[in-house]
Order: C-alpha cells, then sequence, then structure tokens
C-alpha cells in the first residue's frame, strides 16, 4: 500500500486551514479556556473519526453487501464533488445549514466542537470514503496500525492551526485561505478521478482494455 497517498488526501479533504475562518466565526465569543477546550475536543474527535473509519468501515460495508469497486466509485463521486466545493474556496464539508447551526449553538454558548467544526466541516462521508477505500489495501497489522497514524496526523494538524487561526487569519487572509483551499481542491480532485477510474475498471473490466488513440 502506498503510504503517503492516503495522507495526501485526507489532508486536502479535511483541508485545517479552510476551516481557521470558521472556527474564529464560531469562537469569537468564547473565553480562552472555552477555546482551548474546543480545539482539544475538536483535534480528538477528527482523530476518531479518521481512526474508525479506517479499522472498521470496511467491515460494515461488508455487512451490508456492498463491494470495493461500488465504494470506490461512489467514493470517488463525492471526493470528486467535494473537490469542486474546494475549488469554489468552500470547505470539502460545508453545507449552509451546518455553518448555520453551528453559530446557533455558539450564540447558545453550548460546544460546537464535534459539530459542525469536526462533523462536518473537518470530516465527514468525503473523508470516511477515503478511509474506508484504502482500508480494502491493508493486509498486515502494520498497515492497520499506519491507518491509524493518519488519525494522529489529522488531529494534530487539527489543533495546530486552529491554535495558530488568529496568526494564520491575519498572515493569509481570507484571500489566502481561499488560494490554499482551491490548490487542495485541485490535488483532491485529481484523486478522485484516480480512484472513480480504478472502481469503474474493476465492475468494468472491459474499460481496461481500451486504449485511448
Amino acid at each position: 500500500m502506498d503510504l503517503l497517498k492516503p495522507l495526501i488526501a485526507l489532508l486536502a479533504i479535511v483541508n485545517p486551514i479552510g476551516v481557521v475562518p470558521f472556527f474564529l466565526h464560531f469562537t469569537q465569543n468564547f473565553s480562552a479556556e472555552q477555546r482551548r477546550y474546543t480545539m482539544r475536543v475538536s483535534a480528538t474527535a477528527a482523530f476518531l473519526v479518521v481512526s474508525i473509519s479506517g479499522l472498521a468501515g470496511l467491515k460494515i460495508i461488508e455487512f451490508f453487501g456492498i463491494s470495493i469497486a461500488s465504494f470506490q466509485v461512489g467514493g470517488g463521486l463525492l471526493l470528486l464533488m467535494s473537490a469542486i466545493h474546494m475549488l469554489n474556496a468552500q470547505p470539502a464539508e460545508t453545507r449552509a445549514e451546518d455553518v448555520h447551526q453551528g453559530q446557533e449553538k455558539a450564540d447558545a454558548g453550548s460546544s460546537i466542537a464535534v459539530v459542525p467544526l469536526t462533523i462536518p466541516l473537518l470530516t465527514g462521508p468525503a473523508t470516511i470514503s477515503t478511509m474506508v477505500i484504502y482500508a480494502e489495501k491493508t493486509r498486515t497489522l502494520w498497515e492497520h496500525a499506519v491507518l491509524v497514524g493518519y488519525g494522529v496526523v489529522i488531529g494534530v494538524a487539527s489543533y495546530l492551526a486552529f491554535r495558530a487561526s488568529e496568526r494564520i487569519a491575519r498572515v493569509l487572509g481570507q484571500t489566502g485561505i481561499n488560494v490554499m483551499t482551491r490548490l487542495m481542491g485541485l490535488i483532491l480532485a485529481a484523486m478522485a478521478v484516480e480512484l472513480l477510474a480504478d472502481g469503474l475498471i474493476k465492475l468494468f473490466p472491459v474499460l481496461g482494455g481500451i486504449r485511448l488513440p
């Protein structure tokens, strides 16, 4: 299994820097201690989503009788949709109703660390799909441990981005964050096409024999 490609895909989908404006917006009325708590909970939740998806996601789709090829095609389409959102400078997993819900929770003074910061702004269907697709390629205990390691990296990256959120916003500005989001979206789009092609060839082997002029 290629160890680097899944991590690049995950970082492109999660894109913690792209979520920084939402973090600042939702926590603008929080105390310093409330912000630190939100960072810790959100990072831990992101780690759990990625790790559990990698370790148990494949068993779940097998339970429902879904083939990995079908899941690759569906997951690839989902990733491509996320990439299109990112190319429009929107975080991959963002929906307007989720942002609105997050503002309501912030206004009410409750924690928004898990919903919507972690799910779906940081992690969501596209992230879970990616982990399940790459989990299918694991064969050894070491490779399963690597999937958990991806969760650690995503959790740490999310925590560091939130911790440095004010500095990131000052240095990059909204324009810089939008450029970063679009760049990650372009990378994600290329990976989504690869997953789609691989899944379609598994479902329709005849496609593998077609040669373009």
